[in-house]
């Protein structure tokens, strides 16, 4: 794909969540939060992943810790029905993670004080193809938007791309 052009896949946050690179809480290092095993292909729908349990595992100190779902109630968020009752859907974007609430390996500060951020080497390589081009292409059928054209404005301006390249490749170096 040319640098200077780019078509949106048309793939929303959720695609990057299967695994997520945060800060262990008990060292600092690079931890990952994924999908217990045993859930992995075990869902139909992305809903159905982002529900099942998680594990926090560093690969530095060995901490790890688990994340299960919440039972659903009104005022909570959005619900996933499922014929163990409803769950608490995780609330994805930002710069913590959606499960245990830790920063994300993958952020940094950039353009006047704002955070760019990745879940995982994946969602940083969109975003870096994003941000490169000087032509990018929306989808062809989206249904609602998608990841790409939710983000902010200071992401998708012109001005902004050195500084954002200069940061991605930080975080690359990082990862």
């Amino acid at each position: 794909m040319s640098e200077s052009r780019f078509r949106d896949p048309g793939v929303r946050l959720w695609h990057f969540a299967r695994e997520i690179l945060v800060r262990c809480p008990r060292c600092d290092g690079r931890a990952a939060v994924t999908i217990l095993p045993a859930d992995r292909d075990a869902h139909r729908h992305a809903v159905g992943w982002l529900t099942a349990p998680h594990r926090l595992t560093c690969g530095g100190c060995g901490h790890t810790a688990e994340w299960a779902p919440r039972a659903w109630r009104s005022g909570l968020g959005d619900a996933y029905f499922t014929r163990g009752g409803p769950f608490v859907v995780p609330r994805l974007g930002g710069p913590d993670d959606p499960y245990f609430g830790l920063p994300l390996w993958l952020r940094r500060r950039c353009c006047g004080g704002r955070t760019l951020w990745a879940y995982n080497g994946a969602h940083l390589d969109l975003l870096e193809g994003f941000v490169r081009a000087r032509l990018r292409e929306r989808p062809e059928q989206a249904g609602s938007q998608t990841m790409l054209e939710r983000l902010p404005g200071w992401m998708k301006a012109a001005d902004n791309r050195d500084e954002l390249l200069a940061t991605i490749h930080a975080l690359r170096a990082s990862a």
